[in-house]
């Protein structure tokens, strides 16, 4: 992706990074990145920007509602606050002669190493134990809506991917963001059943959404609030 900048009549700037593709239609989303255009190869630049002028109300408010979502970036210390299952947990980092195991107690998770001004061995070690959390619930998790499904249970593989949190591919392994971790239960539930439908129909369609109605029935709700809980769940 390169960066450009598209100029607004009162001088100002939105900058925009940008993907050329082999597609027939301009696509457009809002991340935490900001704006980011994906573009046919074919299109010309002056024509590209003329279309994103055309959508400078939406691309202005989208930008700002994604500015009142911004979180705090991490700070890895003593007295920090995480989340675990939809629930807040405070990070306690405190000295030891040796690095020891991260020890998780309702509502606290204690992190014991020489050098506490660390933060990059903080974080290190928190991540660690984040994903090991994450493989065994959603394991678990995968197992029971698999038989609810009435297919076998498929192969977890933990995502680290910042633009999806879960995949199914034609091999019907199974992916999760390990970040899901931090949300709600109900949330977590609604992006397995989403995925293990795919084990049925690789599209979303109408037949697709069906099954995961049936899997999970409130999976509108919980989709909608996965999207609220976005910006949070990528702090770390």
């Amino acid at each position: 992706m390169n960066e450009h900048h598209l100029k607004l009549p009162d001088g100002e700037t939105i900058p925009y990074l940008l993907e050329r593709r082999s597609r027939r239609t301009v696509g457009l989303k809002i991340n935490q990145s900001g704006l980011v255009v994906h573009a046919p190869n074919r299109i010309s630049q002056s024509t590209l920007e003329q279309m994103l002028m055309s959508k400078l109300d939406w691309i202005i408010k989208k930008l700002h509602a994604q500015k009142l979502n911004q979180v705090e970036t991490m700070q890895w210390q003593d007295g920090a606050e995480l989340l675990l299952l939809g629930n807040q947990i405070t990070l306690s980092v405190r000295p030891d002669t040796v690095s020891r195991a991260v020890d998780y107690q309702p509502g606290l998770l204690e992190v014991a190493l020489p050098n506490t001004g660390n933060q990059t061995v903080i974080a290190k070690k928190v991540l660690q134990w984040y994903k090991k959390q994450a493989l065994s619930d959603f394991s678990r998790r995968i197992a029971l809506l698999s038989a609810k499904l009435g297919v076998t249970t498929p192969p977890l593989f933990l995502s680290s991917a910042r633009s999806r949190w879960g995949s199914c591919n034609s091999k019907q392994e199974i992916r999760l963001n390990w970040r899901l971790l931090q949300a709600p239960p109900h949330i977590i539930n609604y992006v397995v059943a989403h995925e293990l439908a795919h084990l049925k129909e690789m599209n979303h369609s109408a037949k697709f959404w069906a099954i995961v109605e049936r899997i999970y029935p409130d999976y509108k709700t919980a989709e909608k609030e996965l999207k609220a809980w976005s910006a949070k769940l990528h702090r770390i």
